[in-house]
């Protein structure tokens, strides 16, 4: 720990201001399984880049409110101090509260439901953890994937609201699919199934997300990256949508698969990299299939197939020399796997 980070830790523990600004910047990194502000910081950084470059400065307010409100809701609800010291209340929050104005037009009363939504993630959160942890097991973006699902269906029966997912509900199978092939212009892709985590189309963004996470821990960057191109080139090869490989969209649950199993519940090696590039195909079939799930109902699968995937690779209970308890309290996701909430 630098003396930077020695010195902002103990302002943190003696100032309650610096302490909120603390554990509300650990909230983001903490998407990436990471336990740190410097990290969260870099990640708002690159959502606000894409969220300008994209024309959409709503999409970065959205995350800054739903992070606020669901760090907020937390302590009112007199969470586990030290879960909430790590952020651990506010990366589901910030994934809400990006998802609202990103699929949902710009409203007055779209604030309002974007903040109803950022809340009721934080309790789906202790209601989610509260059942997963009979398996030994995290409910990790599931409450914030469950929260917008109920949120985006929810607003097809409401005038004012529009939906703009752009998938209009339909059976699947009869759409186009344009096939497409590998050159060094889909490099880009790769940064963006970086980005695509955040819901975020730009692969500057996911270049700084990949810096957010070499910051704290180099074992995440290089997952994060294996876990992108692996599934992108594998859905190229099995012939996917070719505007949805340019995007990144085939990578980003890929990316949270591979940092998991991969960097943070397992310690690195020879085993876990070959369990972790299984995991990788596993979660781009998991994706595939539930997209055909979901097209009737006009809403995106987000990062369900990361969690579908992460729990079925974890239920097994192959540890593959799991890192001690001890070593990884500072990892936030992981120490909850381990303990009620």
């Amino acid at each position: 720990m630098t003396a930077i980070a020695r010195s902002w830790n103990g302002l943190s523990d003696r100032n309650p201001l610096v302490q909120f600004v603390d554990v509300c910047l650990r909230g983001p990194a903490q998407v990436v399984f990471q336990n740190n502000p410097l990290s969260g910081l870099l990640i708002l950084a690159a959502v606000a880049w894409g969220a300008f470059e994209n024309g959409q400065p709503r999409v970065f307010g959205g995350a800054v409110v739903g992070l606020l409100v669901g760090t907020v809701t937390a302590l009112l609800l007199r969470v586990d101090r030290a879960s909430w010291r790590k952020g651990l209340f506010g990366f589901n929050p910030v994934l809400t509260g990006i998802a609202v104005p990103t699929f949902l037009d710009h409203r007055p009363l779209m604030w309002l439901y974007l903040v109803l939504g950022a809340a009721a993630t934080t309790v789906l959160t202790l209601a989610l953890n509260n059942v997963f942890k009979r398996w030994g097991l995290t409910a990790f973006t599931f409450p914030f994937v469950l929260t917008t699902w109920f949120l985006l269906m929810a607003a097809y029966q409401f005038d004012r609201f529009s939906v703009l997912t752009k998938l209009t509900p339909k059976f699947p199978g009869g759409g186009d699919i344009t096939r497409g092939s590998f050159d060094w212009g889909l490099l880009p892709s790769f940064l963006r199934g970086v980005s695509q985590v955040f819901l975020i189309d730009s692969w500057v963004s996911g270049l700084l997300i990949l810096v957010a996470l070499l910051i704290n821990s180099r074992w995440s960057a290089l997952f994060a990256v294996v876990g992108s191109v692996g599934a992108i080139l594998l859905a190229l090869w099995f012939g996917a949508d070719a505007t949805s490989l340019e995007k990144g969209l085939f990578g980003f649950n890929a990316v949270l698969t591979a940092i998991a199993v991969g960097a943070v519940l397992h310690r690195p090696g020879v085993l876990v990299t070959a369990y972790t590039l299984f995991g990788i195909a596993l979660t781009l079939v998991v994706q595939m299939a539930m997209t055909t799930l979901l097209t009737p109902l006009g809403i995106p699968v987000l990062t369900g197939p990361f969690n579908v995937a992460t729990w079925l690779l974890l239920l097994p209970d192959r540890h593959f020399a799991p890192v001690p308890h001890h070593e990884r309290v500072e990892d936030g996701v992981a120490s909850a796997v381990r303990r009620s909430v």
